[in-house]
C-alpha cells in the first residue's frame, strides 16, 4: 500500500536512504545531513509535479516511492524508490517488500496517478533492479553517462507503458 508521507516521517526517511547500499545504488551517494534533507522535503512536499508517498508493508511503514514531472501533458512521469533494507532484511522480508513496492507503484502510477507511461533511470550495474522491472513489463530504451559525485557511471533508461503493465 501506498500514502502519503507525513512530516514526521521525513527523518525516517533521511535514515533509510543513508543506508550504505541505498546510497551505493542511488545518483548521489554521500551521506544526506538533516539540514539538506530539510531543505529537500521543503522544495518538493507542495509542489504539484512530484509525489513522495510511504510504501506500507505487512501494515509497516517499510519504503519510499517517488514520481516527478506529474502534470505533463503526455501523462507521463519518473518514478524512483527504496526500502528500509535493515529492518526488511532482518525481519527476512526484503524480496517480498521488493516485489511488493514495485507493483504497488506501478499500480499507482496507472490507476491512481492516471498516467499513460512510467519511465525510470537506474544505474546500469543495478542488474537484480533491472530484472524486477523486466519482470513487471519495462524495458529499456536507452542509456547514457551521468556524473555520479565526481565519476561518471553508466545510466539505463526503462520505460513501461500503461497497455503493458503486468
Amino acid at each position: 500500500m501506498l500514502r502519503l508521507i507525513e512530516d514526521h516521517e521525513v527523518e525516517t526517511l533521511r535514515r533509510w536512504r543513508n543506508h550504505p547500499r541505498v546510497r551505493a545504488a542511488s545518483f548521489t551517494t554521500h551521506e544526506i545531513r538533516r539540514a539538506e534533507h530539510a531543505c529537500w522535503w521543503a522544495g518538493i512536499r507542495d509542489d504539484p509535479s512530484r509525489r513522495v508517498l510511504i510504501y506500507e508493508h505487512a501494515h509497516t511503514a517499510t519504503g519510499v516511492v517517488t514520481f516527478t514531472g506529474l502534470g505533463s501533458a503526455e501523462r507521463s512521469a519518473h518514478w524512483g524508490f527504496y526500502l528500509d533494507l535493515a529492518a526488511l532484511e532482518r525481519s527476512k522480508q526484503l524480496l517480498n517488500a521488493w516485489i511488493g513496492i514495485e507493483r504497488a507503484a506501478i499500480g499507482h502510477a496507472f490507476d491512481t496517478l492516471d498516467l499513460l507511461v512510467l519511465r525510470g533511470e537506474l544505474l546500469a550495474e543495478s542488474m537484480a533492479v533491472r530484472r524486477l522491472h523486466h519482470r513487471f513489463g519495462f524495458v529499456e530504451v536507452g542509456a547514457h553517462h551521468r556524473n555520479v559525485d565526481g565519476v561518471m557511471r553508466e545510466v539505463v533508461e526503462m520505460r513501461l507503458d500503461r497497455a503493458d503493465a503486468r
